[in-house]
């Protein structure tokens, strides 16, 4: 097993970076999920859940730390800031404000009872303090369990951007490998990474994207063939660099 694909995603739900490197620190991967959209009107942080339309903006970082975020109409903003909080306010219609994780209280964000049903009854939970994360730092994916639920439903675009890993591993056959990853230790480039739990998948895979339909039927061929769940969320065990093409050994 190799590593295939590496994703940095500097503001919560945006669009994300393809980086050939990442750098896993002691709470995750440097700079990932590390600014949030803060919605005035009720304190939560806005996730592509509430906010669809989050997912057509991209956000990377730039050399000194701040992102970059490119709107849709091709606006790029610079860092947080009144200009920047103001175009944001213009392009979603409501008041917000770019947040930093590291120096905001451990934030709220919602899901949706019925990942196929935005109607249905929001669940509200609270992120860990410090990134704008659903439960573990770092997300663990791979082909093998992209490649199983393709041939369950091959009509779908089963395209990882809907699936928002740091990490996609190319593994060969097909299934959800990384179950039995829960407990040990993956040993990739100079780093090492603890995967803890199964990742609950919510309707943010079924959200339209750049050159992605909406498709309801991505959760669920998930929940029929594998509990809803997609990828395994990890801890850092030990700090260091990770590349494309590192081999991953599982201890």
């Amino acid at each position: 097993m190799r590593v295939a694909e590496l994703w940095r995603y500097p503001v919560k739900s945006l669009g994300g970076e393809r980086l050939s490197t990442l750098k896993l620190v002691a709470d995750g991967v440097e700079g990932d999920r590390a600014w949030g959209i803060l919605d005035r009107s009720d304190g939560r942080i806005l996730t592509g859940r509430r906010a669809p339309a989050l997912l057509f903006a991209v956000a990377r970082l730039g050399s000194d730390g701040r992102p970059r975020i490119e709107l849709p109409d091709g606006r790029e903003l610079v860092g947080p800031g009144p200009a920047t909080d103001e175009a944001l306010s213009a392009w979603l219609g409501k008041p917000v404000t770019l947040v930093d994780a590291a120096h905001a209280d451990a934030s709220r964000a919602e899901f949706f009872a019925d990942a196929t049903d935005d109607g249905s009854r929001a669940i509200e939970w609270t992120m860990p303090k410090g990134r704008f994360v659903d439960l573990a730092p770092v997300l663990v994916l791979t082909t093998a369990g992209l490649r199983g639920c393709a041939s369950a439903y091959g009509a779908g675009s089963w395209d990882v951007r809907r699936f928002r890993p740091n990490v996609l591993v190319e593994a060969s056959g097909e299934g959800w490998i990384e179950d039995e990853w829960i407990g040990r230790t993956l040993h990739v480039g100079s780093a090492r990474l603890a995967p803890r739990d199964r990742c609950v998948r919510c309707t943010m895979v079924n959200r339209a994207q750049p050159g992605l339909a909406r498709d309801v039927e991505i959760y669920r061929t998930l929940s029929r063939i594998h509990g809803g769940d997609a990828g395994a969320w990890s801890q850092v065990a030990e700090q260091g660099m990770v590349s494309l093409g590192d081999a991953i050994a599982v201890r």
